[in-house]
């Protein structure tokens, strides 16, 4: 059973890694320790703060207890001037006490401004510190910022992620859908075609009727482009002027002499012999 507990926990363990790993944002990461040390440099401020307190609580402590020596040193002198004795020795007595608490206040005092000087100096190293943390965690932070950019870019044109990846699909069935339309109306042109299926508006027409459409839109054209050509050549003829002098040849003539058959040539008769003249005498 132990075996299995730890299996499971081991299990659960790697999940939760797992989720948090994917979960974490090392910028938001950054942001934390950063505020974290800015809590830090501030804790480290108020103690030299207190600390300085304490020393200058203490300065005034001594500086009471000096003047209440001083006091008691002026008291002692002016009892003697009287002939008091007694009360020179007991103003003595209290000044002395009042000594040792000075000398103790400044025990007290130099190791407070020790320590005070200890902490200025870790909370200026912790000041650098945190500053070149700030700059690194900035650094950081913009290329982790220009990595991501990039890599959704590059999911982007490879159609990777998960957002062009939808569009991919999408995509996909709509080209799908519409080969199988493409595919099911030729289908069915040729079923109409071939008399398989009637068309039920009417409208169909059977390969002859098509065929005599075609031939009687041929007609129309040539026609219609002979028409054309003799008015074109008519038009040519009357804009032609005649030569002053002269009377302008018909112009079918040319035309019945070219379409006259050519006369077949005669053979060509043998030559004959030349005739002498008589007898040279």
């Amino acid at each position: 059973m132990s075996g299995i507990f730890q299996r499971m926990s081991m299990i659960f363990r790697a999940k939760a890694d797992k989720a948090l790993d994917k979960a974490e944002d090392p910028r938001e990461t950054l942001d934390y320790s950063y505020q974290r040390q800015l809590e830090l440099l501030q804790k480290v401020r108020r103690g030299v703060a207190d600390v300085a307190t304490s020393r200058k609580r203490v300065e005034l402590q001594a500086n009471g207890l000096n003047t209440q020596i001083d006091k008691l040193n002026q008291q002692a002198q002016k009892a003697l001037e009287v002939n008091r004795e007694d009360l020179a020795r007991e103003a003595l007595t209290r000044k002395s006490g009042l000594q040792q608490q000075l000398g103790d206040l400044q025990t007290q005092h130099a190791q407070l401004q020790g320590e005070e000087e200890k902490l200025v100096r870790a909370s200026q190293r912790l000041q650098a510190k945190v500053d070149a943390f700030r700059t690194r965690k900035e650094t950081i932070k913009a290329t982790y910022s220009a990595a991501e950019a990039q890599t959704r870019i590059n999911e982007a044109f490879t159609g990777i992620g998960e957002e062009m990846g939808d569009v991919g699909l999408a995509i996909q069935r709509a080209e799908d859908k519409t080969a199988e339309m493409q595919a099911r109306a030729g289908a069915v042109d040729e079923l109409i075609a071939s008399g398989a299926l009637e068309d039920s508006t009417g409208m169909a027409k059977d390969d002859i009727t098509l065929e005599l459409e075609q031939l009687a839109s041929t007609s129309d054209v040539e026609s219609e482009l002979a028409q054309m050509k003799a008015a074109l050549a008519g038009g040519s003829s009357a804009s032609t002027p005649a030569i002053e002098g002269q009377q302008a040849a018909p112009a079918a003539e040319p035309t019945q002499q070219a379409a006259q058959p050519a006369q077949p040539s005669q053979p060509a008769q043998p030559t004959q012999p030349a005739q002498p003249n008589g007898d040279i005498r």
